[in-house]
């Protein structure tokens, strides 16, 4: 039986092994492990498990083509009789559309159709392209009724928010009397709208039955909650799935829970007694999965003349499909981020039939410091402050809304650095004052933030006597680095070459891990493998007669009491194996845990067309010890071009008569392309919280995207005089401003 050992954070760490370990791999600019087999193609992704297994049959979906009504029929007779069609696959009493934001089930075939593109049913057949054709024979009669598309003409239906990452009405003082008494107000009304994950890899898996068990080979984030959902919508025990997700093409939010392929794949598989494969469309993809709500956010900030908040509100109303209580925590970053007595954050939803709204990188922040971070620079144009001197005066000594000090805080440290890099203070003071031949030149900036998310993880590590380690845990790797952050971690508390340590990922019948989202995989899965390998340590020490904090750990061998000892002589033979387990404890309760950073932009805006182009964009972080600066910084990276996105193209359109998403591909969903991304900057603050974690670590992935678009528009605002409070801010929307 493996030796067990249980880390829970209730006292801040000292200094550890990652502090003093002679390996220098912490934090270094590690190339990703698994980056050849990527590039080179060898390493499979669900939809690519059982390739050429001849006994494989591929699956299609059939999706809702209205977005409101009552399924009457769906005639599959002509489907049944094409070419090579196996099956055509639905279950009248099946699973349901669930109200879990991350469970993205298949609605049962006969009931309300919520939403265009709700899956119906599937069609398999012996070939792709045989299940595609005969989808196209599947005859689907609903019975159509009045739907609700459309967030602006619901908002006076929406209602008090229920589940979701924050409360939904936070308060704190008499906003109101602060307001009305406030010697300067800013009351100001920002809309964003839906947006899709648009991951590379689309949503796919892959079903196997052996008896009453099922293997999923899938693309989700969350492993051990995702078998649950699973085996919850098939009806059979948890312990009867294994889920296999080694290698996932990107999520960003959106495979955080199952979706329709997988529950149509395990059921067609059970049915058909054959492995069965389904892909999702990119068209489907848009259509049937989830996407970021679109949100209607009212600042009102009230201050004093030398630019004091002292009454700060962030009211949203943001949307649904109908029984789903999800909403987009626009205001989680406003709770914190700046001072001020007096204080109203609310959420209100609005169903409509819409697919589900669920997380998206950095749910909450990344739409809401759109609104928050343009209401900031607003107000300090009113108060004739520099926008970092308007921050710097609101900078709170300790959580503003309930007293916990912070665990650490760099924010003011993140503005100045930036200031300095980005030559801040010879920026155009006045709007529209800076022209080279037909474009005006601007700079905006912007603070980041987002919420540290510990979670509780378990993994496993074996040390056999020839140096060779094994690090084991249902964590995935969604693009990020985890294979690659989790053997930096192991190798460097076990002295071993990095390409001795082996890191498998991705497979529930391993350790529990929290899964990746939330930026609290590298820091909560790390910290159950900083666990494990310290207990690996104690074992050592116990064979060597010396206590574990004697040890040193270095090339293959074993230094205590000024004797060097290898490996393969302290165990001789023996592998030691040990499961280690990090809890979240007193410190995450008693301290606000967030990462911190400021972005700064520079745009030119074209005089005569209305064009933007970012021509430079930096971002200071600071985030505690950072793990890989290569995998950090890229991350990053991704962040940066994610707020440019968001601030200038990225929109997912409504045909507010039928809920048909009428940009549902690549070629139509705007994402930034190399011709729109600058040489971007990236600049980690050394950093050290060891209140946060045991690696002294905290999440990055997600703050990397907050505030990035205000830090755009800010800019577009400095260049050009134009204000736009719609997202994305595209040129239509700026041309009817330019100056004359």
């Amino acid at each position: 039986m493996d030796d067990q050992t249980v880390f829970k954070m209730d006292e801040p760490v000292g200094e550890t092994r990652l502090d003093t370990a002679a390996q220098g791999l912490i934090g270094k600019p590690l190339d990703r492990f698994e980056g050849p087999l990527k590039v080179s193609g060898r390493a499979p992704y669900a939809y690519e498990n059982l390739a050429g297994d001849p006994d494989v049959a591929f699956g299609y979906l059939v999706l809702s083509g209205t977005g409101a009504g009552t399924i009457r029929s769906v005639d599959t007779s002509a489907a049944e009789k094409a070419p090579g069609v196996l099956a055509v696959i639905h279950d009248d009493n099946g699973p349901r559309a669930s109200a879990d934001p991350n469970d993205q089930r298949p609605a049962a075939i006969k009931g309300e159709v919520v939403h265009f593109g709700q899956p119906i049913c599937v069609v398999v057949a012996e070939t792709y392209e045989q299940a595609r054709d005969a989808a196209r024979l599947v005859k689907v009669d609903v019975e159509t009724k009045e739907g609700q598309y459309d967030l602006l003409a619901n908002r006076d239906r929406a209602h008090k928010a229920q589940n979701g990452a924050m409360q939904a009405e936070v308060t704190k003082g008499d906003f109101d009397t602060a307001y009305a008494n406030a010697e300067v107000t800013l009351d100001v009304t920002y809309t964003t709208p839906s947006q899709s994950h648009s991951a590379m890899e689309p949503h796919a898996a892959t079903a196997k039955w052996d008896g009453d068990e099922l293997t999923i080979f899938g693309c989700y984030q969350l492993v051990s909650t995702n078998v649950g959902q699973l085996a919850k919508t098939l009806g059979i025990p948890k312990s009867k799935v294994r889920m296999l997700n080694p290698y996932i093409g990107g999520g960003f939010g959106g495979k955080l829970g199952i979706g329709p392929e997988s529950v149509f794949a395990a059921i067609a598989a059970r049915q058909l007694g054959r492995p069965v494969k389904i892909a999702l469309t990119r068209q489907q993809v848009y259509q049937a999965t989830s996407r970021r709500s679109d949100t209607i956010q009212r600042l009102r900030l009230g201050t004093t003349r030398d630019g004091r908040i002292t009454a700060l509100a962030h009211d949203t109303i943001t949307s649904n499909s109908p029984g789903d209580e999800f909403f987009e925590p626009t205001g989680i970053s406003t709770v914190f981020l700046y001072a001020g007595e007096n204080r109203q954050i609310t959420h209100k939803l609005a169903e409509l039939n819409l697919l589900l709204s669920s997380s998206m990188r950095a749910p909450g922040e990344a739409v809401g410091m759109l609104a928050l971070e343009n209401a900031m620079d607003e107000m300090a144009e009113k108060l004739g402050l520099d926008p970092i001197e308007f921050r710097r005066r609101n900078e709170p000594e300790v959580d503003p809304q309930d007293g916990k000090p912070f665990s650490s805080r760099s924010l003011v440290q993140c503005m100045e650095e930036g200031a300095k890099r980005f030559d801040w203070a010879n920026r155009p003071k006045a709007p529209a004052s800076r022209r080279e031949g037909e474009w005006l030149i601007g700079m905006g900036m912007a603070a980041a933030s987002r919420k540290n998310l510990l979670q509780q993880s378990s993994a496993a590590i074996s040390l056999s006597s020839d140096g060779r380690c094994v690090v084991s845990t249902d964590m995935t790797d969604i693009g990020t680095g985890t294979y690659t952050i989790l053997q930096q971690i192991a190798a460097e508390i076990l002295g071993l070459p990095r390409e001795q340590v082996i890191v498998k990922l991705g497979d529930s019948d391993l350790p529990q891990a929290p899964g990746s989202g939330g930026s609290w995989g590298a820091n909560s899965a790390g910290s159950s493998v900083f666990v494990a390998a310290e207990g690996v340590v104690a074992k050592i020490a116990e064979k060597l007669g010396v206590k574990p904090d004697e040890v040193t750990m270095k090339d293959g061998t074993a230094i205590a009491h000024n004797k060097q000892t290898p490996l393969a002589e302290i165990l001789k033979g023996e592998t030691i194996t040990v499961t280690g387990t990090f809890k979240p404890g007193r410190t995450f309760k008693d301290t606000h845990q967030a990462s911190y950073g400021a972005h700064f932009c520079e745009v030119a805006v074209n005089a005569v067309t209305g064009e933007t182009r970012v021509r430079r964009l930096l971002t200071v972080a600071a985030a505690g010890r950072i793990l890989n600066e290569k995998t950090a910084t890229s991350q990053c990276y991704g962040g940066q071009i994610f707020g440019i996105g968001s601030a200038l193209t990225e929109e997912l359109v409504v045909d507010t008569r039928t809920g048909l998403l009428v940009n549902h591909d690549l070629a139509e969903y705007h994402v930034p392309v190399n011709a729109d991304v600058p040489q971007l900057e990236v600049v980690l603050l050394p950093e050290r919280d060891r209140i946060a974690s045991p690696l002294a670590g905290k999440g990055i992935g997600e703050l990397a995207i907050c505030g990035v678009g205000a830090a755009v528009t800010n800019a577009v605002y400095n260049a050009c005089g134009v204000r736009v409070r719609d997202y994305p801010m595209t040129l239509d929307k700026i041309l009817p401003g330019l100056p004359a």
